[in-house]
């Protein structure tokens, strides 16, 4: 194993391995965590204080390189990416190659992408037994998905931004700005790559990043990215809450039913339309593992506030949501036999 990097410890490496000391705490059993990395500043700075760090808590650190091969040399640059993770003293040092073009569940080439990659992740974590894989978003990155969700009219879910913690994942780094990456990599004598496609303003991320947040911060003031990264944090407090209110609700309204669940039309419909869409989503999420879309979600809701006799509701992956018996019923195969229908 290369000798360890000893660089000088200054203010960006302190907070950048103090925010990966938070999450790789102490453990006796000595489990692995992989760092998803690119190469870029964020996830570089990411690798070496995870190095340094991750042995100190008793941890094995390793890297996972995805190679999307969207751009020429992309191949050259994920081979460079993994040397560094071994000079940094990690093992194992996975590369990953994939087609991101073909990569199922996406919208765009962005979704595309993400699909790809983190099925990659998902396949480098299961094979290698890794309990935690780490992703370098930052808290510019996080602000950046606040106004795309802003502006996608998506919901308080998708204000809430990026999690901490999100089953194996876990992003360190959504309290440290950019900036700090970039000049922990400079101060430890590391040289990130600048992909591309971070400047192509095809993308929509990296207009809000090239255009919208120096705007804001140019006509409001700074502090903008903290402040939305701080809005973030509380739409995720707020959903917390409001997730844990709608288990104990869920379990006095709802009832089995053939293929699927039950749930009160009457209950719905004493509550507000805001705890009616919440219920819906999270029974469709939680029994079906599909997340409805805002459009989905009002369709299935005017079973209880605009019933009128009408047919059942097809739903992705083959859910059906009916109005039967006081009930809506949502099933896999639309059977609510099981119980008396509405008349």
């Amino acid at each position: 194993m290369p000798p360890e990097r000893r660089p000088r410890l200054t203010p960006p490496i302190a907070d950048v391995r103090r925010a990966v000391r938070a999450v790789l705490g102490p453990r006796d059993d000595t489990p692995l965590a992989l760092v998803a990395l690119s190469g870029g500043p964020d996830s570089l700075a990411l690798a070496a204080a995870a190095a340094f760090e991750g042995p100190r808590g008793g941890w094995r650190v390793g890297a996972i390189v995805v190679d999307h091969g969207l751009q020429s040399g992309s191949a050259e640059q994920a081979d460079a990416a993994a040397s560094v993770a071994r000079d940094l003293g990690l093992g194992p040092v996975l590369v990953e190659r994939v087609d991101a073009e073909a990569a199922p569940g996406g919208a765009g080439p962005e979704g595309a992408a993400r699909a790809a990659r983190y099925a990659a992740l998902d396949a480098a974590a299961r094979a290698t037994g890794a309990e935690v894989v780490l992703l370098g978003h930052t808290l510019d990155d996080q602000a950046e998905t606040v106004l795309l969700g802003l502006a996608r009219g998506s919901g308080s879910a998708s204000l809430g931004g990026m999690a901490p913690r999100s089953g194996r994942y876990a992003r360190p780094l959504l309290a440290i700005r950019r900036a700090t990456t970039r000049q922990a990599c400079l101060d430890a004598g590391l040289a990130p790559w600048d992909d591309p496609h971070n400047l192509d303003p095809a993308y929509a991320r990296v207009r809000v990043r090239e255009r919208v947040l120096p705007v804001l911060e140019a006509e409001l003031g700074p502090g903008v990215a903290e402040a939305l990264a701080r809005t973030a944090e509380q739409l995720r407090e707020d959903e917390r809450a409001f997730a844990d209110q709608i288990d104990e609700f869920i379990e006095e309204i709802c009832e089995p039913a053939e293929a699927g669940i039950a749930i009160s039309a009457a209950a719905l419909a004493a509550n507000p339309a805001a705890l009616r869409q919440r219920v819906i989503r999270h029974v469709v999420d939680s029994e079906f593992g599909v997340s409805l879309s805002r459009a989905q979600t009002l369709e299935v809701a005017r079973l209880v506030t605009d019933w009128h006799g009408q047919g059942p509701i097809d739903l992705p992956r083959g859910i059906r949501a009916a109005r039967a018996g006081g009930h809506v019923v949502l099933s896999t195969t639309g059977s609510t036999d099981v119980l008396p229908h509405d008349h």
